[in-house]
């Protein structure tokens, strides 16, 4: 959706500056992906890009290649330039410092320590200042950033592979592999893209999977491994508990679990956080609220159809992204992605949103945003935060 005060040749800058984001894409988590380029007489004289938390931000990647000559051009930046000091130095002041005349964002910062406040400092230099070019597309590009400060928890997708015939496993529980080669290793860029990776104890137990990146030539940051385990049922010689640097597992449990064995756990440098719970079973909003505070922002939930089910309910879901392999497995015991309380009839059957779908190799993969009070995050708002 784009103001019609926008020009054709601006709309194009923004586009740049928001491919320029993207190729930090999980790599600067905390802070937001962000790309800026200036202009000066019609020439890009300057850009750049957020390359990860603790580096430059954009408008000083892109001011620092333009030099004197940033001095009256328009600086075009997906994101409103920050106006509080962090690990790195405010981008704002560096703005105005830089003679920049003219300031085109594509969004506010959600973030309440800026919230505002960068626009209103540009404005207060006397800078032009305008807000809400392809907003749409860059709120998109954040959304994990945004559902962290806007909604206080990670943003959430579902991942699973499933035959044509609706099932994740045969009757005997085996699964290796449903989809192909080709879908598996784009899960792994679908890992690379999140802060963590979410399964429930039955797929620990089930399968021992390592929940780590495997891609070749890959050196980004690893996802934390994150499991709910009610009753702390989870082997201290299970795959995810290997090979990570302390405080990188994150297990929930609830006071049913083992005190001798969260003291382990606890030993060996992982996180455990313990909830009220009956029978093992503990409240999951409480939980994905919870990490908030270890500032995890986006989750891929690799688990079964327990866990699924139980995330769609508690209407913690924001994507789904589904694998559809070609075969068929049949059997009388359904081993079904998704459990739950489900719904009665098939008008209350969640739709998805903006759904696409795309081939890899034989398999069909489905991609699409739960609908719901939580897409507020992807709603332009102009200059107000939502």
């Amino acid at each position: 959706m784009t103001s019609p005060e926008f020009s054709a040749a601006e709309i194009s800058h923004m586009n740049r500056a928001l491919d320029l984001a993207r190729q930090a894409l999980g790599r600067t988590s905390p802070n937001p992906m962000v790309g800026a380029l200036i202009l000066k007489d019609n020439e890009v004289v300057g850009e750049g890009f957020h390359r990860a938390a603790g580096e430059s931000h954009a408008e000083v990647v892109a001011l620092q290649a333009a030099g004197e000559r940033a001095r009256g051009g328009t600086l075009f930046v997906t994101l409103e330039p920050c106006c509080h000091e962090g690990r790195t130095p405010p981008c704002a002041p560096a703005v105005v410092k830089a003679g920049i005349k003219k300031v085109v964002c594509a969004m506010l910062d959600p973030n309440p320590l800026v919230a505002g406040k960068g626009v209103a400092l540009l404005r207060g230099a006397k800078i032009e200042t305008h807000v809400g070019l392809l907003e749409k597309e860059a709120r998109k590009l954040n959304e994990a950033f945004l559902s962290h400060h806007i909604l206080h928890r990670p943003f959430i997708r579902l991942k699973w592979a499933m035959t044509l015939d609706g099932r994740i496993a045969t009757h005997t529980g085996h699964s290796r592999w449903i989809s192909n080669e080709e879908s598996r290793r784009h899960v792994h860029h679908l890992r690379a893209e999140v802060d963590g990776i979410i399964v429930g104890i039955g797929t620990v137990i089930a399968d021992n999977p390592q929940l780590n990146i495997r891609l070749d030539g890959y050196e980004g940051p690893q996802p934390r491994r994150i499991i709910v385990d009610g009753s702390l049922r989870i082997p201290l010689q299970a795959k995810c508990l290997k090979e990570c640097p302390p405080d990188h597992v994150i297990i929930a449990t609830t006071e049913s679990g083992h005190r001798d064995k969260i003291a382990k756990l606890r030993d060996a440098g992982h996180e455990i956080l313990v909830f009220p719970g009956r029978r093992g079973i503990l409240d999951l909003r409480q939980f994905i609220t919870e990490l908030y505070k270890y500032n995890v922002q986006s989750l891929l939930c690799e688990g079964g159809s327990t866990l699924n089910g139980a995330l769609l309910d508690a209407q913690l879901v924001d994507k789904v992204v589904t694998f559809i392999a070609p075969k068929l497995v049949g059997g009388n015991e359904p081993k079904t992605p998704v459990t739950g309380w489900g719904v009665q009839f098939m008008t209350q059957a969640i739709v998805l949103e903006e759904s696409e779908v795309r081939l890899f190799g034989d398999d069909i993969c489905i991609e699409g945003y739960v609908p719901g009070p939580h897409r507020q995050i992807a709603v332009p708002v102009g200059e107000t935060i939502a």
